[in-house]
């Protein structure tokens, strides 16, 4: 059955199951072996109309790969794997278009010598198939001689599809002078696709980083950058009427608001998005994990945060222009940049000002917020087992409201944290750097906080819902202001008085660290 046949079974229990297609990137491959599959062929129609030169940037495992070969077997002309879907009968089967596709998705590239090999290679395999004997050494003749033999050959202009565009630098981005050289090959290929412009019918190219077009695309600056079009926000991933449709036989038993909360969320400017591994694991696994986070533990990313000292409540209300997200290079990475294009934040919202549009950024879901802030951690303690340990411990505290005990947790956290640490890195905000390792414990739960929660009279540094107890949190640091500052703060601005209505126990609690003794010396707790 097609997609659009489940939206005739409104009964989930009467929707036969099909395969789940984890892992599998092939569109023949689902579409012939009786897989789920989320109708695209729409995004494809429309941007087939609409342009030519496209390029779109979406985190891994997000079906990028997936929805290139839908684009391939249908510039190929393959019909019979349509059948059923929106575009079967809008598109002329009759007419086949030769297709080029290049993928740097398998393998770690080592070298600018080791990316001209695995061009050749790929160049070679389409040479064959096109009965083309190359006639030139380099790489960037093949491309141009391929092109326009296919063109001839055919006497249809040549389909373009790049994926993963961007692995072989992300693969050396920690080493700065093989990145830049592998960028400068990659420039130079890319750049034969506007210069054979007459024999090009279409070109997609998608990766996760969207590095800056004068450093990569100087030489292809017509691509038009769909990553955060509100038209094409659901290009990639699943919706929640996907997940309530073509996926209905696997919701049973499992808690729907739930499913919501741990993957949904993914957003760029349009309609929010799932991450495809997440749910299709969840439905052969039926519990909620971090799927998509174990499958890349993002080391330079904790490296890089730990280095820039990032304040780690910053990372749920950051505000940035579009055009920070777009001046990713080698030597030249805002954080922000980072995070967002590897899909540790969205799009939260966005409004336009005079020549720019800007952005807030946010996690996108549970799993994000909880999986970084416990990498986070691990980062800081040397010792994965460390906060393992005390976040299940947090965890039982706040169960039983046992506040003596969460002073000595934290008071046991940072004792552990090792000296070294505190040599190599000279923080110049101690006081957002503790609050920083308070924020990430309960953000590492999942729970509901508030971070610089809004009020009349001010601001509190963090609010924490859960179990129906209401925990107010200030953050000073003694060798600054007098000790005992923290939670007079509290109750002088008279904080409680905005979760009054909700009827539930408030508790002020006034947290000091000492620089000295790079501890907690003061938590006051105070019922209000």
């Amino acid at each position: 059955m097609c997609q659009e046949m489940c939206h005739e079974y409104p009964d989930r229990k009467t929707v036969m199951k099909k395969k789940l297609p984890i892992g599998i990137q092939t569109f023949r491959e689902i579409r012939e072996d009786n897989c789920y599959y989320v109708d695209k062929t729409p995004f494809a129609l429309k941007l087939i109309e609409q342009g030519k030169y496209y390029f779109l940037s979406r985190p891994r495992r997000f079906g990028k790969s997936l929805f290139l070969d839908t684009l391939k077997e249908l510039f190929e002309g393959n019909e019979p794997l349509f059948r059923g879907l929106y575009c079967h009968d809008q598109w002329d089967w009759q007419v086949k278009y030769p297709v080029i596709r290049i993928s740097f998705g398998g393998g770690v590239l080592g070298s600018r010598k080791e990316l001209e090999e695995s061009l050749h290679q790929q160049l070679t395999c389409h040479e064959q198939k096109a009965g083309l004997q190359p006639a030139f050494p380099d790489m960037r003749s093949r491309f141009i001689s391929l092109i326009q033999h296919l063109c001839t050959q055919t006497g249809q202009r040549v389909v373009i599809l790049v994926d993963e565009y961007d692995k072989p630098i992300l693969d050396r981005i920690e080493q700065p002078e093989i990145a830049l050289e592998i960028r400068e090959g990659l420039k130079d290929f890319y750049s034969v696709i506007k210069d054979s412009d007459a024999c090009v019918k279409f070109a997609f190219l998608t990766g996760v980083s969207k590095f800056s077009k004068v450093s990569l695309f100087s030489g292809l600056n017509n691509l038009e950058d769909i990553t955060i079009s509100s038209t094409y926000s659901s290009i990639c991933g699943y919706t929640d009427a996907d997940v309530d449709t073509v996926f209905a036989p696997e919701l049973e038993g499992l808690d729907r608001d739930e499913i919501r909360i741990w993957y949904n969320g993914y957003n760029w400017t349009g309609e929010a998005v799932y991450n495809p591994f997440d749910l299709l694991l969840l439905f052969r696994e039926r519990q909620f994990r971090p799927f998509w986070f174990e499958t890349g533990t993002p080391t330079f990313l904790i490296k890089l945060l730990s280095e820039r000292q990032q304040h780690t409540p910053d990372l749920s209300r950051i505000m940035a222009p579009e055009s920070l997200l777009s001046t990713f290079d080698v030597g030249n990475i805002p954080t922000e940049a980072l995070m967002f294009q590897a899909g540790y934040l969205t799009i939260d919202s966005f409004r336009y000002l005079p020549g720019r549009l800007e952005l807030t950024l946010r996690y996108p879901n549970l799993e994000v917020q909880a999986s970084l802030n416990d990498s986070l951690l691990q980062a800081l303690s040397k010792d994965p087992m460390v906060p393992a340990r005390n976040i299940s411990r947090l965890y039982d505290i706040l169960q039983v409201n046992d506040i003596p005990a969460l002073q000595e947790l934290f008071h046991s956290f940072y004792a552990s944290i090792p000296h070294d640490w505190y040599r190599k890195n000279q923080l110049e905000n101690y006081e957002g750097y503790y609050a920083s390792i308070f924020y990430s414990y309960f953000a590492s739960l999942g729970l509901d906080i508030r971070v610089e929660d809004s009020t009349n009279k001010g601001r509190i540094d963090m609010t924490v819902l859960f179990n129906n107890h209401i925990w107010l949190f200030e953050f000073k640091v003694v060798e600054m202001v007098p000790k005992g500052k923290a939670l007079d703060q509290l109750k002088q601005k008279g904080y409680a008085e905005k979760y009054r209505a909700l009827n539930q126990p408030i508790h002020l609690i006034g947290v000091e660290f000492s620089r000295d003794s790079r501890n907690i010396v003061g938590f006051e707790v105070e019922d209000g």
